[in-house]
């Protein structure tokens, strides 16, 4: 199988593999050479993968989508790292690290949006 991983301006990895492990919302999974075609979202976590010389090779993925498709396994992700399973576990952390603080200044800014539409709201009201 070839594996290539993108992400948003270019192509981090394009290696032939044998086997693949990653992880879903529904749990771990693995990809042998004939296994059904399909489609699945991709958790934060580590993606282990195979090459035809039998070397393991770990990424920690910020989540993503995985196609599988005939001998292509494809993998889009905003951010990956390859490294030593150990290293990884790190890297992962901090990847899920600025995600939940990037979610909680989303969370604070459409709060203070929401705010200020109902004071507009608000406004409109005492002008009738």
């Amino acid at each position: 199988m070839q594996l290539t991983i993108y992400e948003p301006s270019d192509i981090f990895l394009d290696v032939a593999v044998t086997k693949i492990v990653g992880e879903g919302p529904a749990g771990s999974f693995g990809i042998l050479p004939r296994h059904i075609d399909f489609v699945t979202a991709l958790v934060p976590g580590i993606l282990a993968y195979e090459t035809d010389t039998g070397e393991e090779n770990f990424l920690a993925v910020k989540g993503g989508i995985l196609v599988k498709q005939k001998d292509h396994v494809r993998v889009v992700t905003l951010m990956a790292v390859k490294g030593k399973l150990g290293e990884l576990k790190q890297a992962l952390k901090q990847m899920i690290t600025v995600v939940d603080e990037q979610e909680k200044k989303a969370r604070t800014a459409v709060a203070k949006l929401e705010a200020n539409i109902i004071r507009r709201f608000m406004e409109l009201g005492k002008n009738d």
